[in-house]
């Protein structure tokens, strides 16, 4: 009987293992972001530098970023910090993207999450609202010739896209 506990828990974990998680994801395209990263131009108007690091976790599954703006707040914090993570929907062939930021955008919800169909070197994410209008539209471009990234970012209103951010990674 004493033993009985020791092998439920040993079958339970071999079989979390082997039957529970999905196979890692292989993604030569998102490989290319993994690494370290200068992230360069203007966001709301402002030129900016933010520090950001890209790099798989949980087994494979998610590219996760970690930006931080290089501008402190009054209590010498970044000013702007998020992390990112970016997966694979093999049943919609789709990247989801979940994106939390220092910015209180009101915790977990809809808008937080985006999804996004590459086209080339391009994952146009697109965030919506509970409506299923686009409110956000972020747009992930490679550049094989520089190996760099482009995000552009825009609102969205009146299903018309408004300027909200323009940068580039470079490797740092």
């Amino acid at each position: 009987m004493r033993h009985r506990p020791v092998a439920l828990a040993a079958f339970w974990l071999f079989a979390g293992s082997v039957i529970g998680q999905p196979d890692p994801v292989n993604d030569p395209f998102l490989d290319r972001l993994a690494g370290t990263w200068i992230l360069r131009g203007t966001i709301s108007g402002k030129d900016t530098t933010h520090d950001v690091v890209a790099e798989w976790i949980l087994a494979h599954e998610y590219l996760r970023i970690h930006e931080r703006s290089r501008e402190k707040d009054g209590k010498g914090q970044a000013r702007y910090e998020a992390i990112v993570l970016i997966g694979w929907d093999a049943t919609t062939a789709e990247y989801q993207c979940l994106w939390l930021d220092s910015t209180g955008g009101g915790g977990l919800s809809a808008q937080a999450i985006a999804r996004g169909k590459r086209s080339g070197d391009t994952i146009p994410f697109l965030f919506r609202e509970p409506d299923g209008s686009v409110s956000f539209n972020n747009t992930f471009s490679y550049d094989k010739g520089s190996d760099s990234w482009a995000w552009h970012m825009d609102n969205v209103q009146n299903d018309k896209p408004v300027p909200f951010g323009r940068v580039r990674l470079t490797r740092q």
